[in-house]
């Protein structure tokens, strides 16, 4: 087996964590760049996207031109949420990506 970097390690350690402590709920995992936010809910047993939202996608880009990213990152939690809700999923366990 090849040797992990520190960072893999540690996004091992943290997913191994997340599986003991949130049981069979989805995960929220967030990514941010430099302009963009992306959030999705996974499942791991089912190894399947649930729900996704990002800053990218055409029908909020407009409305997000010139928002703070605290305001953006606010939206697109609410539409997470949403779709979420729609989804049947009602509590998620938080990844922070190592």
């Amino acid at each position: 087996m090849a040797k992990l970097s520190l960072f893999e390690r540690r996004r091992r350690r943290v997913r191994t964590a997340l599986k003991a402590r949130g049981g069979s709920r989805p995960r929220l995992s967030i990514h941010r760049s430099g302009r963009h936010i992306y959030a999705q809910v996974i499942d791991d047993d089912k190894q399947a996207t649930l729900a996704a939202a990002s800053s990218l996608e055409p029908e909020l880009e407009a409305s997000l031109k010139g928002v703070k990213k605290t305001e953006r990152a606010k939206q697109i939690g609410k539409l997470i949420a949403e779709r979420c809700l729609q989804k049947g999923v009602s509590q998620v366990v938080f990844d922070r990506n190592g």
